[in-house]
């Protein structure tokens, strides 16, 4: 399995996109450089992101379920496309934590192929050394406890403590189904074969460097089941390039913007265009989904202005900002409140409902 660049390279037909991709991306990461809502505007981006690899696959994920999935708050057992695509949102925040260039590099790469559902480490449960002791696991003193119910603590903790040992010591077994997975599949050789491209595109623009490791990824499918990690990878890229700095690109919400057909050329260099294309409507995209954004966060704030100091409105102004959407159980667990009092907060910022449900309803900006 080979990749191979065109020799010599369509600089021609590259010239004009390129630039508008380099100039639109840079853009961008400058306007979150120094954006209140930079934190808010990538939570936000994430879930999209997530819906959108899903998206090019051809399985349709609604985000709102994500949402409310990844808060543990599901209305119905999660399907096997919300459960990938919950995957593809852990993964890409891994990503996002991480230093730029982890994810291309071979720690990073071994790490995401043995890492199906994206879980990492940020939700390993620690395994203590001893099992804890009254008061020393920092929730409180248990001096004045009843002694007997102090030592039934001692027993679960010291329970949950080897069962904890047990799990790690075992790791996790994931035994690869033949029906699932081709054995003779090669992605050892497949993943070489992506780095050497990437490799041959040190010297490019960055811009570029991330089309030609997504296309070849799209091109040698080097794992199985996971054509989602390539956007991911390519974006990546672009921030160990240096070229955002302040964000890590949502290169699969851009190319959902372009018909399906462009994809179906065998010509590499039409491809490429398209996705340069895509990188420059995804970014000016970007920025106007701040500025609404940020518009509609002054409207709030001048809503709230003069309100005490302990009130929980601009609390929950943040909060919307941070999430594509929020629900009643969502609001009182962020903000300690009771479901009413959450019901209450909302009327008096006049949130907009945006499932046009009479139950289970849930309220954002769009």
């Amino acid at each position: 399995m080979v990749y191979r660049l065109p020799e010599p390279l369509p600089w021609d037909a590259l010239a004009a996109p390129l630039a508008a991709a380099e100039d639109a991306l840079a853009r961008l990461d400058q306007l979150l450089a120094t954006s209140p809502i930079r934190h808010g505007w990538c939570t936000r981006t994430d879930f999209a992101d997530g819906c959108a690899s899903l998206a090019l696959q051809g399985d349709l994920v609604l985000l709102e379920d994500l949402v409310l999935h990844d808060a543990g708050r599901d209305r119905h057992a999660p399907s096997q496309e919300l459960t990938r695509a919950h995957a593809v949102l852990r993964t890409r925040r891994r990503i996002a934590a991480a230093e730029p260039g982890w994810a291309i590099s071979p720690t990073g790469l071994a790490a995401l192929s043995e890492d199906p559902d994206g879980t990492g480490d940020q939700d390993a449960v620690p395994v203590p050394a001893t099992p804890p002791i009254d008061g020393a696991d920092g929730e409180g003193d248990l001096a004045d406890v009843d002694d007997a119910f102090s030592a039934a603590l001692a027993d679960i903790d010291a329970l949950i403590a080897r069962s904890r040992r047990l799990l790690a010591d075992a790791g996790p077994v994931r035994e690869k189904s033949p029906l699932v997975y081709d054995p003779a599949w090669g992605a050892t050789d497949r993943l070489a074969a992506w780095r050497h491209a990437v490799a041959d595109t040190r010297i490019l623009p960055p811009v570029l460097a991330a089309t030609i490791a997504y296309d070849a990824w799209a091109d040698l499918e080097p794992l199985q089941h996971r054509a989602w990690l390539g956007s991911l990878l390519a974006a990546d890229l672009l921030r160990a390039r240096d070229k955002a700095r302040h964000h890590l690109p949502v290169l699969a919400s851009a190319l959902r913007r372009v018909p399906r057909d462009r994809w179906l050329t065998r010509d590499p260099s039409s491809r490429w265009l398209t996705f340069l294309g895509a990188v420059t409507a995804g970014a000016e995209q970007g920025m106007r989904d701040h500025d609404r954004w940020m518009l509609a966060r002054q409207v709030l704030q001048a809503k709230v202005r003069g309100r005490r100091a302990n009130s929980s409105l601009p609390r929950l102004i943040d909060l919307v900002l941070a999430r594509p959407l929020v629900s009643t159980t969502t609001i009182a667990d962020e903000l300690g409140v009771t479901p009413r009092a959450a019901q209450t907060l909302v009327a008096e910022l006049g949130l907009r409902e945006l499932t046009g449900r009479g139950r289970y309803r849930a309220w954002g900006i769009l």
